[in-house]
């Protein structure tokens, strides 16, 4: 059974023109970004570029078609501890109604400095009225992973915004845990209520995962803690 954990978190944070440069030219059809921050976020917010090192940065180039096309890196590598990563991907987005829009596209990630394989993910979203779906898949080395997504926006019954995430996670080689049991895939999930209160963005987060105890030596899904926990976030622009 899992074991809840309350975390309570409180944030100042300062705007991304505080911390982060974001140029952008339109080229007749075509609007390039170029900047230290990332210029897209793919499927509908289920797929949303990393930051881990202190110097990163990458381009987008989208056609007023839908088409996009772009490369992120995370992490140059330039610290003992990180590695470098180029995350390129490429997209389409677009709108069949008013109500009804859609997004597919794929991510390739390298990574030059190590000596692993490559690995992509193909991902796709849908919108619906006020109501956004994703779906991802990324084939990675020695794992895959799944992903559905849901934001059902702001909800007037409960006067909350809701999002919800499952992912499923599958090891090409068990993971063996101190006991000599064996762990060959789990999942995961977590549900977030979102308002806004005198200009502070309250969260409540409730994350959660298959394994438990011990087993959760193997976890390395998308919360940051294995066992339930639930997270109270309280977040407020300085700038």
């Amino acid at each position: 059974m899992l074991k809840p954990t309350l975390v309570l978190a409180a944030t100042l944070m300062a705007s991304q023109s505080a911390s982060a440069q974001l140029l952008q030219r339109d080229l007749g059809d075509y609007n390039l970004q170029f900047g230290t921050s990332p210029a897209r976020t793919m499927a509908q917010g289920l797929v949303k570029p990393a930051t881990s090192d202190t110097v990163h940065g990458g381009l987008d180039l989208s056609n007023d078609s839908g088409w996009y096309f772009g490369q992120w890196t995370p992490s140059m590598g330039l610290t003992a501890s990180t590695s470098m990563e180029i995350d390129t991907y490429t997209g389409f987005k677009s709108s069949l109604t008013p109500a009804l829009g859609y997004e597919v596209g794929v991510i390739h990630y390298t990574f030059p400095d190590l000596a692993t394989n490559d690995s992509h993910e193909v991902y796709a979203g849908l919108t619906v009225l006020s109501t956004r779906f994703g779906a991802a898949f990324s084939d990675d080395p020695g794992r895959r992973d799944s992903t559905l997504f849901a934001d059902f926006g702001h909800v007037p019954l409960l006067d909350f915004g809701v999002r919800v995430k499952v992912g499923d996670h599958q090891l090409d080689t068990p993971y063996t845990i101190g006991d000599g049991s064996e762990v060959r895939g789990f999942s995961d999930w977590s549900v977030q209520l979102s308002r806004a209160f005198m200009g502070v963005d309250l969260n409540l987060i409730y994350s959660g995962s298959s394994l438990g105890g011990a087993s959760c030596e193997a976890y390395s899904g998308q919360n940051s803690w294995c066992d339930g926990s639930l997270v109270l976030q309280a977040q407020r622009s300085l700038f």
